[in-house]
């Protein structure tokens, strides 16, 4: 089976749910890059401490902070057995950046398009107190507006609305998806029909990655 992995797709594609159901057969950990920013800026890391001078001050995290973060984090005692990145790397100059710190056995794409993109997200729920996402659609509550784990209220981020899902999807066109053909190049991409039922991608998956 592959050891060190990535993950490509658009927002909406299901990198998040797919991992999540397939992540105890992996046996490695799931590193997304907003849990990777949370610990990192909780444990006071170099480039945690890097990251937040600039959050701090409203800019863009560089990528070389960013980077720095992954490297550090891929170094951690979990990861030598393998991990599954999810949202990083985000741009060519990032895919190149990680190459030099470590390499990928399989950049795994869920290939959606836009449309389903745009259906999925402005059907995303997130709850206030413990942060679990739902899906109208594909994994609703079970009681509406109310979390099933905590009970907190379900909202819709402002970046899940038409308008701004249809902005981010752009960024991803224009910054991510060439990574695609990167990994393409490099003879470890495998593509996998996104818009299936999510039993059908978990077992598509799986299949590509030995």
């Amino acid at each position: 089976m592959a050891k060190n992995m990535v993950f490509l797709g658009p927002q909406g594609s299901g990198k998040g749910t797919v991992i999540s159901k397939i992540k105890d057969k992996l046996g490695v950990p799931h590193i997304s890059t907003g849990d990777m920013f949370r610990a990192a800026l909780k444990e006071g890391t170099e480039f945690g401490n890097k990251a937040k001078e600039y959050m701090n001050k409203g800019e863009l995290v560089p990528d070389e902070v960013t980077c720095g973060m992954v490297k550090e984090r891929v170094a951690k005692s979990d990861c030598e057995q393998g991990f599954v990145l999810d949202g990083f790397p985000r741009n060519i100059s990032q895919a190149e950046a990680l190459a030099k710190i470590t390499s990928i056995d399989k950049a795994v794409l869920l290939d959606v398009p836009e449309e389903v993109s745009l259906k999925r997200l402005t059907g995303r729920r997130q709850c206030r107190e413990c942060g679990t996402i739902f899906n109208l659609e594909f994994v609703p509550p079970k009681k509406e507006g109310v979390c099933d784990k905590c009970e907190g209220e379900l909202y819709q981020r402002d970046d899940d609305k038409p308008d701004a899902i249809k902005e981010r999807l752009a960024i991803y066109q224009r910054e991510t998806a060439p990574i695609v053909d990167y990994y393409k190049n490099d003879g470890v991409l495998a593509s996998v029909d996104g818009t299936a039922a999510i039993d059908s991608v978990v077992v598509q998956v799986l299949d590509k990655i030995g």
